[in-house]
């Protein structure tokens, strides 16, 4: 489920699927992964609000992409050389 979780570090309001939850001392954290910014942050569960069906039909800026076909290479440098 998509959900709406407020970003200290981003200071707004992001789209997050949340990942998995654990308690704390005071409160609980959540993990989410934030679906605009592509990255995982931990959230308390008092910033987190059921997503509108308006903010959910605005395009996610982030897309889950693989590297298809692509093969690692090895860079070699020469340090005895000045190239």
């Amino acid at each position: 489920q998509i959900c709406v979780v407020f970003s200290e570090e981003l200071k707004c309001w992001c789209r997050a699927v949340i990942k998995s939850i654990m308690y704390c001392t005071d409160d609980y954290q959540t993990e989410c992964f934030l679906l605009d910014y592509a990255k995982y942050i931990f959230v308390k569960s008092k910033n987190i609000r059921v997503a509108l069906e308006a903010f959910m039909q605005i395009p996610y800026r982030a897309k889950k992409c693989r590297l298809y076909r692509t093969k690692p290479v090895t860079l070699r440098i020469d340090f005895y050389e000045d190239t």
